[in-house]
């Protein structure tokens, strides 16, 4: 079920302490860590606690819950010095896109410069 932490998922391990990750900020709905295979000096990824298999699906059933993983996106760039310079959130949605990980996660990307359009 939707929300619904699913034991297969890296992400929702995350969550429960179960995996390591390094965590950068976390409230009581979402928490950010750093991406283990970085693409830019920084790459932080931010997710919802609760799981949703992808943007799409998050911002269907918890629109408010989607609006937040962005506003902590644009508060670790704060945190991390990179709102000032720029950044980049991204959200692959399926396979297709690079999606790996079945749980909705922004992708947090700074420190160099990125073109477009993304490749």
């Amino acid at each position: 079920m939707a929300g619904e932490p699913q034991a297969d998922c890296l992400f929702c391990k995350i969550v429960a302490g179960e995996v390591p990750a390094t965590v950068v900020r976390e409230t009581e709905h979402v928490v950010a860590f750093r991406d283990i295979n970085p693409q830019a000096p920084t790459h932080i990824l931010v997710i919802p606690k609760a799981h949703y298999p992808d943007a799409a699906s998050l911002a269907a059933a918890a629109p408010h819950l989607a609006a937040e993983v962005l506003a902590e996106a644009g508060q670790v760039a704060a945190d991390e010095k990179a709102d000032g310079s720029g950044y980049r959130i991204v959200f692959n949605t399926g396979s297709g896109a690079g999606q790996t990980v079945f749980h909705a996660h922004a992708h947090l990307l700074a420190g160099r410069g990125l073109s477009w359009p993304p490749g």
